[in-house]
């Protein structure tokens, strides 16, 4: 492995014999540093505010340090979809990389360029904005500075350097959050450590971490607590040297899983896009433990309330977290946050608590629990049943599973602080961290839905006219009811009206169908399996094209001729 690199003398003191994509052209440090040089070039002639998204994790690195090096502020995108990129349309001069022709992306130029030279840049005045998750709210910008950047990739080689060692960085989360950004580009760049593509569904991750001698995954509990069974995990762990994970807690059974599946238990990092990281854990023998501190950060408790103060922060002031905490050991134990303690007919009630009561069942997978609005303020679960859980539900029906698990809560809760509404669901609807969507989970009671009619869809390619996503048929879903009686099948009609629906999530589409061409459906989908769609919008010719495919082969195809809206 080369020698560590600051991030403001990375491109001043380069050596080119550092290693950056796994693979590609970009793969030496030079073919990089090279494609830097034409991005500040064409960031030098429209400086400002720009947004970038990029799928590719080594070309927006390249995009990322030329714009700094043109003296131009990024905005990071989550995600390339429609809402997004309107809402940012007031506060950037324009958009950068993989983004919809429409709101005419800044593309690089394409002249040969002399080698220029590469001060070394001032971390103060070098930023970056990013937002929160917005999975309780609407998301907030932030503001970092290469300082508080640097410092904490700083901060990591400290604390994992020596485990990691010269090992390829492999990911599933995306660098356009804070968490990918750090741990998938900044970090790797500095440490000389190779960047490979994101693997986001976990046959790629398999397929990714085999081919490597040397391995490091960055993953998020969403990924981690659905690995599922039948995929070579022990190839896969051959050369791995450590599990990341950050984005929301990991549940103990996942961790414990992950240890036996990969061979080494995940390391779970704390934080927020405010605070930055600030503790980390690592499960033993099925044991949590407690969180430690990262390098650099102090803690204290404050009336129950964690507080920190690290060179992650804008000032060294101490920053006031929204989350209860215990001191454990050398470390500190988190209780749940301040902001989920709500009022139910003046009674305190924790959500944490009664989510963390739900998920000990063993018929419960995941659960979320949030006030719904009414008549009445009332509480209402949404609960992913376990297998066994599913087993019951079918059995048992709807309402009859909600008390059973309503009845579970009697020894800790009274009727009125216990869910009253309940919602069962093959997945719990996550953004692209990986967090939950709270305003997803709130739609669910809303009067007018009874059952769900489309499953939610995990998005893992987004780009100009193209979007690759995987959703789950569960058995939950209003299409499988009421049709071929003896054996439940997803009607083609329903996977037509899926395609469209879906597209319209990452595409501006007319309202109307006009015509469909070229259908075809070739395999049966029954519930609970998992599809892969992928669907192609043709702007000009208002033509959408789809295909869902899973591992039984394909399903349907067709195309689709869209108009009205003019």
């Amino acid at each position: 492995m080369a020698d560590w690199l600051p991030l403001s003398r990375l491109m001043h003191e380069a050596i080119d014999a550092r290693i950056v994509a796994r693979e590609g052209p970009l793969r030496e440090f030079s073919r990089w540093r090279q494609r830097v040089q034409v991005w500040r070039e064409t960031f030098a002639q429209r400086p400002g505010h720009w947004a970038v998204y990029f799928e590719d994790a080594v070309e927006f690195a390249a995009t990322l340090f030329g714009a700094w090096y043109a003296g131009v502020t990024v905005w990071l995108c989550g995600d390339n979809l429609p809402a997004t990129l309107d809402a940012l349309r007031d506060h950037v001069d324009g958009f950068a990389g993989d983004i919809p022709a429409e709101y005419t992306p800044l593309h690089p130029l394409t002249v040969l360029l002399p080698e220029a030279d590469w001060p070394e840049l001032d971390e103060l005045a070098t930023q970056l904005v990013v937002f929160t998750s917005g999975s309780t709210g609407t998301p907030t910008a932030i503001t970092k500075t290469l300082a508080q950047l640097a410092r904490e990739v700083e901060s990591l080689e400290q604390c994992f350097g020596e485990i990691l060692g010269d090992a390829t960085i492999h990911g599933t989360v995306s660098q356009q959050h804070i968490y990918g950004l750090l741990f998938r580009v900044l970090w790797p760049l500095a440490a000389g450590r190779p960047i490979a593509a994101r693997s986001f569904f976990h046959e790629d991750v398999v397929r990714a971490l085999a081919n490597d001698s040397s391995s490091v995954l960055i993953s998020s509990p969403a990924h981690l607590k659905r690995m599922p069974d039948g995929l070579d995990w022990a190839q896969a762990a051959s050369g791995l040297r450590a599990v990341f994970s950050s984005g929301g807690a990991l549940p103990d059974t996942a961790s414990i899983e992950v240890a036996y599946l990969l061979g080494c238990a995940p390391i779970e990092i704390y934080g927020s896009s405010e605070t930055g990281g600030i503790a980390w854990r690592q499960g033993q023998n099925g044991h949590p433990g407690g969180w430690r501190p990262l390098p650099g950060v102090n803690w204290r408790i404050t009336a129950g309330r964690l507080e920190v103060s690290s060179p992650h922060l804008p000032t060294q002031a101490w920053w006031c977290c929204e989350d209860q905490v215990e001191v454990r050991g050398d470390g500190f134990q988190l209780l749940g946050r301040v902001d989920r303690i709500v009022k139910i007919e003046e009674r305190r009630v924790s959500l944490d608590a009664l989510e963390c009561a739900l998920c000990e069942l063993d018929v419960v997978s995941e659960a979320r629990v949030l006030v719904v609005e009414g008549e009445r303020v009332q509480l209402g679960a949404v609960v992913v049943p376990s297998a066994s859980g599913q087993t019951t539900l079918d059995h048992l029906g709807r309402r009859a599973f909600a008390q059973v698990l309503s009845r579970s809560l009697a020894r800790r809760q009274d009727a009125v602080t216990r869910p009253r509404r309940w919602r069962f669901v093959s997945a719990l609807p996550l953004n692209a961290q990986g967090k939950v969507i709270q305003s997803a989970l709130r739609l669910l009671f809303e009067e007018h839905v009874e059952r769900i009619v489309r499953p939610p869809v995990v998005w893992r390619v987004v780009a100009p006219g193209r979007a690759e996503g995987r959703v789950v048929a569960s058995s939950d879903l209003a299409a499988f009811e009421g049709h071929f009686p003896s054996v439940r099948i997803l009607p083609g009609v329903a996977q037509l009206d899926w395609a469209i629906h879906l597209a319209r999530d990452v595409f501006s589409m007319p309202p109307n169908v006009v015509r469909v061409d070229a259908l075809k459906f070739q395999n049966v989908v029954r519930p609970g399996i998992e599809l892969d769609l992928t669907v192609d919008w043709d702007e000009q010719n208002r033509q959408l094209t789809f295909c869902w495919q899973s591992v039984a082969g394909l399903h349907a195809r067709g195309r689709i001729l869209l108009g009205g809206g003019d």
